[in-house]
């Protein structure tokens, strides 16, 4: 049997993450980021944690005009104030809250899917407020 490397057909790749870092293609990041199939939104200026979110953190991400935002919320799983869900929901745009490690798995799965998706993840080396 042969094995091969399967290649994405997209930029950037994310190949992992967890509450302290991410593995975008072959870089390790450690400051919250933003991630679509062709485009690596670095440092992006979210707030240090889920309950400190606003809903104008999220506006570079709504810019990627997804049809999904996975928001990874660093090592566990914790909700947004419902502000920050609702600025999603109400123009049309879902949003899934994990930890890290789950929204890197799914953002995968969405992507290599062909879908609309960006990933947002919370790293705590990475708060912009």
């Amino acid at each position: 049997m042969q094995l091969s490397h399967e290649r994405p057909d997209y930029a950037w790749v994310l190949r992992g993450a967890d509450g302290h870092q991410a593995r975008v293609n072959d870089r390790v990041l450690v400051r919250s980021l933003a991630l679509a199939p062709d485009r690596l939104v670095e440092d992006w200026p979210a707030a240090a944690t889920a309950a400190a979110l606003e809903p104008a953190h999220l506006q570079p991400l709504l810019e990627l005009q997804p049809e999904l935002i996975v928001l990874g919320t660093g090592a566990r799983q914790a909700f947004p104030p419902p502000a920050v869900m609702a600025a999603c929901l109400t123009r049309g745009i879902g949003i899934e809250v994990m930890d890290n490690a789950a929204a890197a798995r799914t953002y995968n799965v969405l992507a290599g899917e062909g879908r609309r998706v960006v990933v947002a993840l919370l790293l705590d080396g990475g708060a912009g407020d």
